[in-house]
């Protein structure tokens, strides 16, 4: 099995947690484009950015959203998970499981469920 892990956000936040960092920035809405998708292909992944409990945002050659059916645990606080597969591709069935940074290290915590993999275009935001 394959087992990786997707980070969100990624650096250090010298005031606070990468939390507190992403509620500071605006966050671009998202259009649904086109039809969802019960899997993706993993090696089409290369960026997560986790939202919120319940949403993901996964890129490569496009944005795709993953609206989990409910909400997951620490998902938007930790900003960080991972999946196992046996197959090339990330689909609706499968799960994923939030990390926890402990001790230098990383555990894992709340295991769950995807939902679809729904094409969006972000939308630009307006410069200050």
């Amino acid at each position: 099995m394959k087992k990786v892990a997707l980070t969100g956000l990624v650096g250090i936040c010298v005031m606070g947690s990468a939390a507190q960092a992403r509620q500071q920035q605006p966050v671009p809405e998202a259009t649904p484009i086109g039809k969802a998708q019960d899997c993706i292909q993993i090696n089409q992944i290369m960026e997560s950015r986790v939202r919120s409990d319940r949403i993901i945002r996964l890129t490569g050659k496009k944005w795709v959203r993953n609206t989990l059916p409910y909400s997951c645990p620490s998902l938007g606080f930790e900003e960080k998970f991972s999946y196992q597969t046996s197959t090339s591709q990330l689909c609706s069935v499968d799960t994923i499981a939030v990390l926890h940074s402990m001790g230098g290290g990383l555990q894992e915590g709340a295991h769950c469920g995807l939902g679809t993999f729904q094409p969006v275009e972000l939308q630009k935001m307006p410069h200050k």
